[in-house]
């Protein structure tokens, strides 16, 4: 049987004093940990959706750290999660427990945030919970692009993350 274990994240956000777009995950995967960097499992369509967004025609999911990295801040996009540790069983959303939330002011104090966006039900949750009291900003829900929804075809998420940020960016 699967155990808990208490997991702090390791690496920071992505964001600039130009990003005007905040998209928040709940926790990043055991593969995104593994990797160092956001949405890791190359099953995950985060960087696919973030490409065809943005008109991007490189690959993305297989891009390196600084690829993504410059395309989310020339894009205006910033990019983190709500959890900084909590206890979890691998990298299910549903086993999350014991939630410290990030210090969201580290890019709210710096950068020109007009929207956010969560990624999947969880992170929608746990923003509502933990950081809208602190932002006072509502958030864009949005479908997880995780692979363990596959209830949402690619075409399905681009068609609702597209509007989305193409709205927030612009």
């Amino acid at each position: 049987m699967a155990e808990y274990r208490h997991v702090t994240h390791q690496f920071g956000p992505i964001y600039n004093k130009n990003s005007r777009v905040l998209i928040l995950g709940s926790f990043p995967s055991v593969k995104s940990l593994a990797q160092n960097f956001y949405y890791g499992n190359p099953q995950n369509r985060f960087w696919r959706i973030i490409a065809a967004c943005v008109d991007e025609d490189e690959d993305l999911a297989h891009a390196s750290i600084a690829q993504k990295t410059k395309v989310l801040l020339n894009a205006h996009i910033a990019l983190w999660d709500v959890i900084e540790s909590c206890d979890i069983i691998g990298s299910s959303d549903s086993s999350i427990k014991n939630v410290e939330p990030v210090e969201i002011e580290h890019i709210t104090h710096v950068a020109s945030i007009t929207s956010i966006v969560t990624n999947g039900g969880k992170a929608t949750s746990l923003y509502k919970k933990f950081l809208l009291p602190r932002t006072h900003m509502q958030a864009t829900p949005l479908p997880s692009t995780s692979p363990a929804n596959a209830s949402w075809s690619f075409d399905r998420l681009l068609s609702v993350w597209k509007p989305a940020l193409c709205n927030a960016i612009q």
